[in-house]
């Protein structure tokens, strides 16, 4: 027991127990400690619904900068990226690159962008059809949100697999990569970023409908730099593709252990949205985020000193008994599902509506192309994200 006052326990996230069982052990320090301390992380963590939501809203909890993680000498470059990335920037950056975007990331461009959805859908289906097989995260979850978010780009179709390798090499940048893999993540960082130097200078002299014009057209108003708008990319990129992908993923996984939903969503499409609500309560991409206090704040009845890190528990919250009835039960049909898998607040996700939609077209396009998709794995092949998270590294299945 460390000094904090008697009701803030201390516990190790990198115990086999939290490992092997995040859900559970997030539960046990629900019910025994609501704010609760991390001593290998240095950090507190919150993990009630009420306590979460407040934080996210609370204006003096900001955004946990990555760059702080990147301070080795040699990944200068890739530290000065991450700087310029929405939500890791100082609070009027967020703000200025939020507005900008929320002028394109509109619920009339969702809909825009719905028939290329469907239709990379069943290109990536039509791929695998005749094997009867197929791993959903390479062949299916992962191409889709890479595709949409080249879409946004405007990257050539034949540019789309390089695409996707830069976005697995930038993976540690968001996890707890070593030095070495950070050294490649900041390599591949770079060479996107000479790619899309080149496809800015196509969209000064020749704008489309796409995020890259938008940006080149807000560069022309002083609104922002070219090095702001390419690391941005990036950022859209990562955000857009990996959450996308592992909702796609996670979703599919809660169905088959669940056969009487499966069934239930078979029999009745038209309850994709509300499950995908709930798959994203259940198995929603971002399980824990990282917040920095700017300034002394309370939190759950204790006073939290400035510059202090806090984790904000999403799937716990998203588990509170006192706002889910049965929290650990999968109902495609929950009403009032007032989830925070999309966080809240200032850092509200941009493509929360976007990632909707792609989830609920792929899935209804999935189950209803291929009536006898079953897994093909006994159990899901995960990799532990500490804190608290899992990864799902191939999903097997046949159809």
């Amino acid at each position: 027991m460390s000094d904090h006052a008697a009701t803030v326990q201390d516990y190790d996230p990198f115990t086999p127990e939290a490992m092997a069982n995040p859900t559970g052990f997030l539960r046990r320090i629900q019910t025994e400690s609501p704010l609760a301390w991390l001593p290998p992380l240095d950090a507190y963590l919150l993990t009630r619904y009420a306590d979460v939501n407040a934080a996210l809203r609370d204006k003096r909890m900001d955004s946990a900068n990555m760059a702080r993680a990147l301070q080795h000498e040699e990944l200068g470059p890739v530290r000065g990226a991450v700087e310029m990335w929405m939500g890791h920037t100082v609070p009027a950056d967020h703000v200025r690159f939020q507005q900008l975007l929320k002028r394109y990331f509109t619920p009339a461009m969702v809909d825009r962008l719905r028939p290329r959805v469907r239709a990379f859908t069943h290109e990536l289906l039509d791929a695998v059809a005749e094997k009867g097989q197929m791993d959903v995260v390479h062949d299916l979850a992962y191409p889709l949100p890479a595709n949409v978010i080249a879409e946004l780009l405007g990257m050539p179709v034949s540019d789309r697999e390089q695409l996707q390798a830069w976005s697995r090499d930038i993976l540690p940048i968001f996890g707890n990569g070593d030095v070495q893999q950070l050294r490649e993540a900041q390599r591949s960082m770079l060479e996107f970023h000479d790619y899309l130097r080149v496809l800015a200078a196509d969209r000064r002299r020749a704008p489309r409908e796409d995020v890259l014009s938008m940006f080149m057209a807000a560069e022309a108003e002083g609104i922002v730099t070219e090095d702001e708008a390419v690391a941005n990319c990036v950022l859209l990129l990562f955000a857009g593709h990996e959450t996308t992908a592992n909702l796609i993923a996670n979703g599919l996984v809660l169905l088959f252990d669940h056969p009487d939903q499966f069934d239930r969503l078979r029999r009745d499409p038209d309850l994709m949205p509300s499950a995908v609500e709930e798959m994203l309560r259940c198995g929603g991409p971002a399980g824990v985020i990282g917040r920095i206090a700017t300034e002394p704040v309370e939190l759950a009845g204790h006073t939290v000193p400035a510059g202090q890190h806090v984790y904000l528990a999403l799937m716990a919250a998203n588990r509170d008994p006192a706002v889910f009835a049965d929290p650990d039960v999968f109902d495609i049909t929950r009403e009032r599902n007032r989830h925070l898998a999309f966080g809240m607040g200032t850092y509200y996700c941009l493509g929360a509506a976007l990632a909707r939609m792609e989830t609920d077209e792929c899935l209804r396009i999935l189950l209803d192309r291929c009536p006898d998709l079953r897994p093909a794995y006994e159990t899901p092949d995960r990799q532990p994200t500490p804190p608290f998270g899992h990864r799902l590294v191939s999903l097997q299945v046949t159809f």
